[in-house]
């Protein structure tokens, strides 16, 4: 599926990591958890490259980004270099990866960022900054109260807020077409894309004695 993008906005940059390095760089934290190697969870990405590289051209590298517990292609697409991001899996660091040189931020709780990234999206339209704050959630996060209020409250003050929905229609393990029932439209103004996750929600798939 073609990534949506809003109108607003505007390409800033190459992006110089490619969808062979983001593989393999999970691929290798695959093997080294299956391992013993990483005494923590992890939650791996697989077939949504070609997505985030293409939203990664809007991303400045001085803009804030904010993620959830599926963040190493985040943090890989906004700077962060192999090794260094390594070292913060297996430190059990996997789901909160956050780095204040980066601008990157993240949180293993379901809409615990979101509150964060409006509050920094405020402080940099107080400070008249250029840069803004992106927001990746995931189709669940997008279904709860703390989204819906927060989208609003930066619409209503014309926040530098831009939210981005990875939906790989699951709530962790179960469909979120049946978790919520009913789901709510996508507003033009979100980027949003589709995908099917080639990795289980938590883990490898393989059971892993510590």
């Amino acid at each position: 599926m073609m990534v949506q993008i809003p109108k607003h906005l505007n390409k800033v940059r190459d992006v110089n990591v490619t969808k062979e390095e983001l593989i393999s760089f999970e691929t290798t934290i695959k093997e080294t958890y299956e391992a013993g190697g990483i005494p923590a969870p992890i939650h791996l990405s697989k077939d949504n490259e070609n997505e985030l590289i293409e939203i990664f051209q809007y991303v400045h590298e001085d803009d804030w980004v904010y993620s959830a517990w599926r963040n190493h292609y985040h943090a890989l697409l906004h700077g962060f270099d192999r090794e260094e991001l390594m070292s913060e899996i297996i430190s059990g660091r996997s789901m909160e990866t956050s780095c204040n040189k980066h601008k990157f931020y993240s949180s293993a709780i379901v809409g615990g960022i979101i509150p964060i990234a409006l509050g920094s999206a405020m402080a940099l339209k107080r400070k008249g900054s250029e840069r803004k704050v992106w927001c990746f959630i995931g189709d669940m996060t997008f279904e709860t109260g703390v989204f819906h209020e927060s989208y609003k409250y930066a619409k209503n003050f014309d926040l530098p807020l831009q939210f981005v929905v990875e939906d790989n229609n699951l709530s962790v393990h179960t469909p979120t077409d049946l978790a919520w029932n009913k789901r709510q439209d996508i507003p033009e103004d979100v980027v949003y894309y589709k995908y099917e996750n080639g990795y289980p929600h938590h883990g490898t798939g393989t059971w892993v004695n510590f």
